[in-house]
């Protein structure tokens, strides 16, 4: 029984983190990880004032460089 209750967390826990990846991509942010994807310059037509301030470490710059 304890296997069970076990198992069944860690599904959950699972299934949380594919449910919120899933909700960031319709949104559209490129770079999940990234703690200002939202505001990140391929989201914002390139412009960097104001946007990710991730420099770029995050990889959503990829196609900027």
């Amino acid at each position: 029984m304890e296997s069970f209750i076990v198992g069944l967390i860690i599904v959950a826990i699972v299934g949380a983190a594919v449910a919120y990846i899933i909700k960031e991509k319709k949104k559209g942010v490129r770079c999940i990880g990234c703690p200002s994807a939202g505001a990140c310059a391929s989201k914002n037509k390139g412009s960097l004032e104001g946007g990710c301030g991730c420099n770029g470490s995050c990889g959503c710059h990829a196609d900027e460089e």
